[in-house]
């Protein structure tokens, strides 16, 4: 088992080393080249710019049993149909049950975003301290259920 970040702008990247670090599973950070990573846990991986060339370098590295950690929907949805498993930043666990139903929310705020109304969408609220903590309570159940 291994764990993949998609960790273009990811704020959980050191949450995700320190869990990995006391189970002992290796990690993978994928970014591409317009970000610096450094890491003295994890490998990294820089991928040419490109639209969706991060997401489609983890996809293809990603296997069955892996822990994918991504905001993407559709990497998530990707990673699951691998058989791996994926968990949002927020702390959200992908499932087969919530997969499509957060496939159809993008869906319809893409659309909303290209139509001409004046309902904007506001963007994504500001990370806090307890978002930092869910996370790593999630993702420490997903760990240790997946060990």
């Amino acid at each position: 088992m291994r764990i993949y970040v998609d960790a273009d702008a990811c704020p959980v990247v050191k949450i995700v080393e320190k869990v990995a670090s006391e189970y002992k599973i290796p990690v993978t950070l994928l970014c591409d080249t317009s970000h610096i990573l450094k890491s003295e846990y994890s490998d990294i991986c820089v991928i040419s710019t490109g639209s969706d060339a991060v997401d489609i370098a983890l996809i293809n590295k990603c296997k069955k049993g892996d822990i994918i950690v991504t905001q993407d929907y559709g990497v998530a949805a990707l990673a699951l149909g691998k058989k791996a498993f994926a968990i949002h930043q927020s702390g959200k666990i992908f499932t087969n049950d919530n997969i499509d139903g957060l496939l159809m929310d993008r869906h319809f705020a893409k659309k909303s975003r290209l139509s001409k109304s004046k309902h904007h969408l506001k963007g994504p609220k500001k990370r806090t301290k307890t978002d930092d903590i869910n996370f790593e309570a999630s993702f420490r159940k997903l760990v240790s259920n997946v060990i």
